[in-house]
């Protein structure tokens, strides 16, 4: 069933309210992720919501997606364990049927073992939002991670590399 996201019509911009459920949304899906809750964590996604995600791929539904998380909070725990992930620099753009959101993000992380923070990882999502039942969720979430310089969605003119990865001169000594 298809539902009416702005019955009267597409804003230019995001309305207030809808910006701050929508960062609300974002905090709900932090929290559940965070912290295994995944009650709060499913209460981000559509039923029928896509979940593509770096190290496990693209998949679908509520049952698909929890199957994802056990697996970084269970088979992964030392691994997971401390983890922040934080979202900002939000761009959200109302669409026929709800919105279109890119952030950026970094992983902060505790570990416990060493009693140390550090940033695990960097990047960019682009998210697909619906309203179902009065409520913001994601249909489609897509983690774009920084793990090489190609990953960087960078619309200037790249210059030729310069630092560790060129080859360095040859000298006479």
């Amino acid at each position: 069933m298809t539902m009416l996201c702005w019955p009267d019509g597409v804003p230019k911009t995001m309305p207030a309210q809808d910006r701050a459920d929508i960062m609300e949304l974002y905090a709900r899906y932090a929290w559940g992720l965070d912290l295994a809750d995944k009650e709060m964590l499913l209460s981000a996604f559509a039923e029928d919501a896509w979940f593509d995600h770096l190290w496990q791929g693209r998949v679908q539904g509520h049952d698909a997606i929890l199957k994802n998380m056990h697996e970084l909070w269970g088979e992964r725990f030392n691994w997971w364990f401390g983890r922040q992930h934080v979202f900002n620099h939000h761009i959200m753009t109302p669409t026929e049927d709800g919105a279109d959101v890119r952030c950026f993000f970094q992983i902060l992380q505790y570990n416990p073992d060493y009693k140390n923070n550090f940033v695990f990882g960097v990047g960019t999502r682009q998210d697909k939002l619906v309203k179902r039942g009065g409520r913001w969720v994601f249909i489609s979430l897509y983690v774009n991670a920084w793990t090489s310089a190609d990953e960087i969605p960078w619309k200037g003119e790249r210059p030729p590399a310069k630092g560790p990865n060129k080859p360095k001169p040859v000298t006479n000594s």
